[in-house]
Formats: C-alpha cells, structure tokens, sequence
C-alpha cells in the first residue's frame, strides 16, 4: 500500500502523551504540511499558531478548559487538561469574512495530524478554538501575538509523543461508509 494511504488509515486521535518535548524541526515540518492544505479558491484564509511554550499552551489549555465547564461537559483525560498532556497545540484560525474558512481550515487540521502520524508523533484535533478566540482571555492573546480580530478559530492540533498505553485499535469501518455508482 501506498505510505501515504497508510499514514491516512494509521492516523488515531491520541489523547495521552509522553512528558517529552517535539522537535522543533518535527513541529516545523507539520506546520508547513497544513500550509499545502487547499483553500477555497486558493485564498489561503487560515493561519496556524505553532505553540510550544509551555505558559501559552496552558494559558489556552485552562480557557479551554473553563469553556468545557461552562457547558457542563467533562474532559475524559482524568487530569483536567483538554489538550491530554500534549506539549504542541497548533491552533488554526481562519479570516472570518471567508465562506470557507471552516472547510479551509479543517483541511489544515487534517494534513497536520496525517503529517504528525508520519513523523511517529500522536495528534488529536481538540475542539472550541472558536469560542476560545471570542472570550476576553483569548482575544487578550491574539493581540499580544499580533493577530488580527479578523480571524475564527477552527481548531487545536496537539500533538506530542503517544504514550504507549494510548494507541487503540482500529475500529471497523461501517458497511455502508460507500456508496458505489457505477
């Protein structure tokens, strides 16, 4: 099988890690996969905040986190932290006005956690960048980085090393995933 197929159908949402840092250069390397991620009408609407300081990353794990107790949900990492302990959240955010940018930035999304799988790393795309970046404490962050009130977030890759308990197996494909036209 084709290795690309093979990352595709390999790729798991892994929500425990390894405390050990990622590479710059892997980190690197994943950004710049979700740069080719196609965009409706090549407008490249979304941008991607590579963060690997440990401050800003719980800065966004603890509003994450406040959000999900603002909808009464639980976090299933059994220590509070949303993003499972993952050292890298690439959060992707795309240019409100564009019709999309949803589309456009899941796409990003998609493309790091298949190029994360084939550098060996775990990826989990982590839900509400959206209402991160529309409350106090994440537009308080988008202008010390500089950024635009022009952008929505779409979404937060972490990624980091698999801790080894943390890989599934595969679930079985649905029957009627495919409908054939022929």
């Amino acid at each position: 099988m084709n290795q690309t197929i093979q990352d595709i159908i390999s790729r798991r949402s892994v929500k425990k890690y390894l405390d050990k840092p990622v590479p710059e250069e892997l980190v690197e390397q994943i950004v710049k996969a979700g740069t080719y991620a196609p965009t409706g009408m090549n407008r490249q609407s979304p941008i991607i905040i590579a963060v690997t300081n440990k401050e800003m990353r719980d800065r966004l794990s603890t509003i994450n986190l406040n959000i999900v107790k603002g909808f009464n949900l639980t976090t299933t990492s059994g220590h509070g932290d949303p993003f499972y302990g993952a050292p890298v959240v690439l959060v992707v955010l795309a240019k409100k006005e564009i019709g999309t940018r949803i589309y456009d930035g899941s796409l990003v999304m998609e493309n790091m956690m298949i190029a994360a799988n084939s550098l060996g790393l775990g990826s989990c795309w982590i839900h509400r960048a959206k209402e991160t970046f529309e409350c106090e404490a994440g537009k308080q962050i988008l202008q010390e980085l500089g950024i635009p009130d022009e952008y929505e977030g779409i979404g937060n890759c972490i990624v980091g090393y698999a801790a080894p308990d943390a890989l599934k197996p595969q679930v079985a494909r649905k029957d009627d995933y495919i409908t054939w036209v022929k």
